[in-house]
């Protein structure tokens, strides 16, 4: 056992209580509420462990509470790592998520795959390696939007200038499950609405169906998502729709929302450029009025298995779990993106499992935490030490 996990072994029951008050605070995005109680929980344990927090708030184009930023900082020099969290946790299936509970060497609750433990592991990570830092600093940033597009958050961190282009490399802690996601997909969203005319059931025919139409649009959106899939791009039309008035009115509105994830091959704009060609073909063979609205765009991001920060972090991995790690494609999207635009080599990497972040019984693993938390260790020794 080296001195590092000796370290973490003997905060094992302080890494889970943290975990376990980070769970308690429901910091639900949609709609963003307790943003600022998690924010000010994780700037008091950062100041208990040495970490240098600082909480940066943040404006908000929709009613979030209290957005902010938490950044930390370990060592001192001018070579950075970044540490980057997020600490809003989707909508529960039940209030009862809200209240961990430790059984059988796991911490159940919402959040603590995806990704409050995360979290912990990375202050505790940092934390191991304070005082032996020789040549330069971590830097961590925990944002509060990553489930509804990180634009207030990471966005900011962007566009501020936080985010450094000469850093040696940047790990986010997401649900990886102990592989390295050294790529993720891009997303593109769209909102599709229809127009239509009202009219009475009974004189149906003087109406102009909405419906109708939106079902006419979405058929071949359907066929391009089945065409996607075989390119190794989700796409889900459909996940919201709607519309219309009451049963027994012709529908005069409607709309469907389709949701892409793209490999990171695939030129997003040229997509765009396609679906709405799409949408607007089968719009003009029924005449239907229809609008486009693109609700997100995001890159992917990519980063080399051989870029010398990938083999850092793989030579890490091996290191603490004895087994060579591997390298995946994410399949969502991440925040490492933000990071890989401004030429950063970026990576998720953390002990929660992706098969049960945002399900009802959302876990992770405490030994696997602890473990996770020496991968971070190991990895700032080898970039910084």
């Amino acid at each position: 056992m080296t001195e590092v996990d000796a370290w973490l072994e003997h905060r094992a029951d302080e890494m889970a209580d943290l975990l376990v008050r980070l769970i308690a605070v429901d910091s639900e995005n949609p709609p963003g509420r307790a943003l600022g109680r998690c924010a000010r929980l994780l700037s008091e344990a950062m100041d208990g462990l040495g970490l240098a927090p600082e909480i940066i708030p943040l404006d908000a184009e929709r009613d979030l509470d209290e957005p902010s930023i938490v950044r930390g900082t370990v060592g001192s020099g001018e070579r950075i790592l970044y540490f980057h969290g997020h600490f809003d946790v989707v909508p529960a299936q039940r209030r009862a998520q809200f209240t961990a509970r430790r059984s059988d060497g796991r911490i159940i609750g919402r959040g603590s795959a995806d990704m409050k433990g995360g979290i912990v592991s990375m202050l505790y990570g940092a934390a191991a390696v304070r005082e032996s830092l020789a040549d330069g600093r971590i830097v961590i940033h925990l944002v509060c939007d990553e489930e509804t597009g990180s634009v207030t958050g990471a966005g900011h961190l962007r566009r501020s200038g936080m985010i450094d282009p000469r850093a040696l490399a940047m790990v986010t802690a997401e649900p990886s499950g102990g592989r390295i996601w050294n790529a993720a997909r891009g997303a593109l969203s769209l909102k599709v609405a229809v127009r239509g005319k009202e009219a009475h059931v009974g004189q149906a025919d003087r109406g102009v169906n909405a419906f109708h139409h939106m079902l006419h649009i979405a058929r071949p959106v359907e066929a391009y998502a089945r065409e996607m899939a075989v390119e190794q791009s989700m796409v889900v039309p459909g996940g919201l729709f709607g519309g219309g008035s009451n049963f027994n009115v012709v529908p005069g509105d409607a709309y469907f929302t389709i949701d892409g994830r793209y490999h990171p091959r695939v030129d997003l704009d040229r997509e765009l450029e396609r679906l709405t060609g799409i949408i607007g073909q089968a719009a003009d063979e029924i005449g239907a009025d229809v609008s486009i609205e693109v609700t997100q765009q995001q890159p992917p991001a990519h980063t080399d298995p051989t870029h010398p920060a990938a083999v850092a972090l793989a030579e890490a991995v091996g290191d603490v779990e004895g087994a060579p790690a591997a390298f995946e494609l994410c399949e969502g999207i991440l925040e490492t993106r933000w990071y890989d635009q401004v030429g950063i080599p970026a990576f998720g990497y953390g002990a929660g499992l992706l098969d049960v972040s945002h399900g009802p019984d959302e876990y992770v693993d405490e030994a696997a935490m602890r473990r996770c938390a020496a991968v971070y260790a190991r990895y700032a020794d080898l970039m910084l030490g």
